[in-house]
């Protein structure tokens, strides 16, 4: 097996035309270029040809480089056949927050059905235990509504989650007394969805300190069932709205202009992201942002 330095200091005087401007491409001293190319020679026998301005090569000279092409081209066809093989076998480890999950699940599964050798681990997750999972690991990627300022992560766009104003239908709220006779249906980050969002319906309200709560859920799946039976409003983000399976039980409050958190997705910065974590982001960034999910979104 020929010395790949060796091969790649030959192809560098054939392509530049000279010893000394292949020893400032490559940052050799010219002594170490000459010094590379007789190794070659005693093995192969005479390559080059040295003329005043201008080496030649001679015959065997042309089918070395032919065999440094062909060795070029047989790497990147390694690599890519690899990252083919990245892509399309292995586990993809995400952690989303509960909203968002519920829209991209379907899709993790419509990526996995279109490659068998996907296998999807998804898990529900607030910020800091998407942050958390991410460092420590377990996962490869996450999603988070407030970018991490940590040298330990890589931060990436993905799309904006806008806050809904949710009621039972026919009982769409329009004044601060139509919420207070609705009361209201809490979870985890609902009073802080809430005060956002209804300080832009309801400019000057009297603030959810004083709204009656008639029901709690920690399962964002589960939290628009009591809205459906008529037992009060709440404030979720669209994508958690949008994959109930009664929309005809629910009615959604025109707010305004948009109170929306950023989606970023994370991953560790020590390494690389796998090819098939690339594709992922790729697919569900091109499904989410699709014309018939923009419909569904307006």
């Amino acid at each position: 097996m020929l010395n790949t330095q060796w091969l790649q200091t030959f192809r560098t005087v054939a392509e530049t035309g000279g010893f000394t401007r292949a020893a400032e491409r490559l940052d050799l001293t010219q002594a170490a270029v000459s010094q590379h190319i007789r190794h070659l020679e005693s093995e192969l026998g005479p390559l080059l040809i040295r003329r005043t301005r201008r080496i030649e090569l001679t015959p065997a000279g042309q089918a070395l480089l032919q065999y440094c092409s062909e060795l070029e081209q047989a790497d990147r066809r390694l690599h890519g056949r690899l990252a083919d093989a990245d892509a399309c076998r292995g586990e993809v480890s995400l952690i989303t927050p509960g909203s968002i999950g519920l829209a991209l699940y379907p899709l993790l599964l419509d990526f996995q059905q279109s490659r068998p050798g996907i296998v999807v681990r998804h898990r529900f997750a607030p910020d800091p235990e998407a942050l958390e999972g991410v460092l420590d690991k377990q996962y490869e990627l996450g999603l988070v509504t407030l970018k991490p300022d940590d040298p330990r992560i890589v931060a990436q766009r993905f799309i904006d989650e806008p806050l809904e104003l949710v009621a039972p239908a026919g009982r769409c709220p329009k004044s601060w007394d139509d919420l207070l006779a609705l009361g209201f249906i809490d979870h985890p980050d609902g009073q802080a969805m809430a005060t956002r969002l209804l300080a832009r319906r309801f400019p000057g309200n009297p603030g959810m300190h004083g709204m009656p709560v008639n029901g709690y859920s920690n399962q964002v799946a589960l939290l628009l069932e009591p809205v459906a039976r008529g037992l009060g409003f709440t404030v979720i983000p669209r994508h958690a709205r949008q994959c109930y399976a009664h929309q005809d039980a629910l009615d959604v409050s025109d707010c305004g202009k948009p109170v929306a958190d950023t989606l970023w997705w994370i991953h560790r910065a020590e390494w690389p992201m796998s090819v098939r974590a690339r594709h992922v982001i790729e697919y569900l960034q091109e499904r989410m942002l699709a014309p018939e999910a923009l419909v569904r979104a307006a």
